[in-house]
């Protein structure tokens, strides 16, 4: 009895295995074995989700894409047995951004990808800058790369920029580095500035800016100048009608 039962046991293991359908996706660029999708701002990644396993009967068997959870859009033909999306161009947003394929008769069915999208800082040209004297000095650069970028500098003409001499800050938020001048004076802040960011990956990437201070102009409180002068052309019509009722009493 136990002789007859093992080969059936095996038997219906093997059926079952051959009967297990599941997905795959192929890429191009290739996926690494984390699941990971190397690729770059621009770029295009073509994603390719097939059947893996199963009889020839499931080859009918309707495919469903996500994009980061959500629902992506695809046309009758391209559901069935195989289904194929494509990013193009890679943009800032792509980054991180999770592509799963399942059945759509089983979710749990499924395989997964996630982007890597590399750049670099946005940070290149230069910059005219006017600012009036004893006013606020303020020069931004956009730093924002992936990987981050790992040290950034600023220079005045040629060197460092002297931080408590020229009584600036510097900020930096991962995102964006600022250097804050409060007060402007033309022998401290007249010149070339210039801000380099480092990335591991790309290197160097630098931005200029060229600042002209201009001296201070006088502004005059023009609001409250000219409501005084309505209250002494109205104070003076009122003293002038006073009078003139006054006189005509008089002569009566």
């Amino acid at each position: 009895m136990k002789m007859m039962f093992r080969p059936s046991l095996l038997h219906l293991l093997l059926y079952c295995a051959t009967q297990t359908l599941g997905v795959k996706i192929q890429s191009d660029p290739e996926v690494s074995s984390g699941g990971v999708i190397q690729t770059e701002l621009q770029k295009t990644v073509s994603l390719l989700c097939l059947l893996d396993g199963g009889s020839e009967t499931q080859a009918d068997e309707e495919l469903v894409w996500l994009r980061n959870g959500a629902v992506v859009s695809l046309k009758e033909e391209n559901k069935k047995g195989r289904s194929s999306v494509c990013v193009t161009p890679v943009i800032h947003e792509d980054n991180g951004a999770t592509f799963t394929c399942h059945l759509s008769g089983n979710a749990t069915v499924s395989a997964s990808v996630t982007l890597n999208v590399t750049y670099h800082p946005q940070l290149s040209g230069s910059e005219e800058v006017v600012v009036e004297e004893e006013s606020v000095l303020i020069l931004q650069c956009d730093i924002w790369a992936n990987p981050p970028v790992t040290s950034v500098s600023w220079s005045l003409n040629g060197s460092a920029v002297d931080l408590l001499a020229g009584g600036f800050t510097k900020t930096n938020d991962g995102f964006k580095s600022q250097l804050t001048a409060n007060r402007v004076g033309k022998s401290l802040h007249v010149g070339t500035y210039q801000c380099t960011a480092y990335s591991p990956v790309y290197g160097e990437h630098s931005k200029r800016f060229q600042v002209t201070v201009t001296e201070k102009i006088l502004k005059f409180p023009l609001l409250p100048m000219i409501a005084g002068l309505v209250v002494v052309t109205l104070t003076a019509f009122f003293a002038v009608v006073s009078r003139w009722s006054k006189i005509t009493k008089c002569c009566k």
